[in-house]
């Protein structure tokens, strides 16, 4: 018997899954990557003359999990029409019976590859910013991503940022729902039966999906992981399991951050839930506070450090001031020492 070639097993492989679209609407050009739930292919579509991204389902046959999160990923991206996430353009079954959706070529970057080039503080929060925004429309909207990380964040060629991959996104609300196994289940009936389940990825995931409870993650899940996000693109490295390891690893930080934007990252990495900020809009507020030399939630000044925020703050008004009275001053010695 012939062994084959991990390469020829490859090559066989892409053929199998090689989606059989509509021939009068799009071309399959390449592919793009290949993830746990979805392929993407680089395709074209023939009616509007534009490149397109086309996920297809990695289910080896119509009707399992797989396709299940495919459908709910389409499902949720449409629900949210937003800057910093991809559109879908149209969805549909293959021939086979598995599902796929078409949606934005996206060009440019994955965040992992973009923050090295990123020089300074200020150029770091303004992309994790973008990020954060994203990520509270999606809670407006009712949704949790559960899996942020820098492989799931696109920066383009013109600095806009595109959060990606929500698959494994949790739809919160009774209304609500998703598609598993069995057809469209409430959501909760599906948080009964997810129970268990650890969704996420180690080093940003939150502590309670780090415990397999992915049913019970909310808004301040994603909090906990945008929390690990801005820890890795200070530091370079994955958020520890501890605050106070984390505590440690941004000490150690090129350049340490303040003491206030510490107490931003510390709060958002807090190992319990009811403790870190509720939503990625209450951590976006006490960003744009720490930028604007405000105090911020997170942290409790002393009297020292309220009076050099201050400072700080009205630092033009105090100069021009100060240099008022000094040219006052002059003047008036001058007047002084003239017959």
């Amino acid at each position: 018997m012939t062994r084959l070639s991990d390469d020829v097993v490859g090559r066989l492989r892409d053929v199998a899954t090689w989606p059989a679209l509509p021939p009068d609407r799009y071309v399959v050009r390449d592919l793009v990557g290949r993830g746990g739930m979805g392929s993407v292919f680089r395709g074209y579509d023939q009616r509007l003359s534009r490149e397109v991204a086309i996920k297809v389902s990695n289910a080896p046959a119509a009707g399992g999990g797989l396709d299940a999160r495919l459908r709910q990923e389409a499902r949720v991206l449409a629900q949210l029409e937003h800057p910093g996430i991809v559109p879908v353009h149209d969805a549909g079954e293959l021939a086979d019976g598995r599902w796929f959706y078409v949606m934005k070529l996206v060009h440019g970057q994955t965040l992992k590859d973009h923050v090295t080039g990123l020089a300074g503080e200020a150029a770091i929060i303004g992309v994790f910013e973008r990020i954060a925004e994203t990520v509270a429309f999606a809670h407006a909207a009712g949704i949790v991503h559960r899996d942020l990380k820098p492989t799931n964040i696109m920066v383009g060629p013109f600095g806009e940022v595109l959060v990606l991959d929500w698959g494994v996104a949790k739809i919160l609300g009774a209304a609500h729902g998703r598609f598993d196994d069995d057809g469209w289940r409430p959501a909760a009936d599906l948080d009964a039966t997810a129970s268990g389940t650890r969704i996420g990825t180690p080093g940003f995931m939150a502590p309670e999906q780090q415990r397999g409870d992915a049913d019970q993650a909310t808004p301040a899940s994603d909090v906990y992981s945008l929390g690990a996000l801005l820890f890795w693109m200070l530091t370079g490295e994955p958020a520890p399991g501890s605050t106070e390891a984390a505590t440690t690893g941004l000490g150690a930080a090129p350049t340490p951050p303040a003491r206030r934007l510490r107490a931003v990252i510390l709060k958002c990495l807090a190992p319990e839930a009811p403790d870190r900020y509720a939503t990625a809009a209450d951590l976006i507020a006490d960003l744009a506070r720490y930028r604007s030399g405000l105090a911020v939630s997170a942290h409790r000044e002393g009297a020292l450090e309220r009076a050099w925020l201050w400072l700080g703050r009205y630092r033009t008004f105090i100069l021009l001031v100060g240099a008022y009275l000094v040219m006052r001053a002059l003047f008036a010695w001058a007047q002084r020492g003239s017959p």
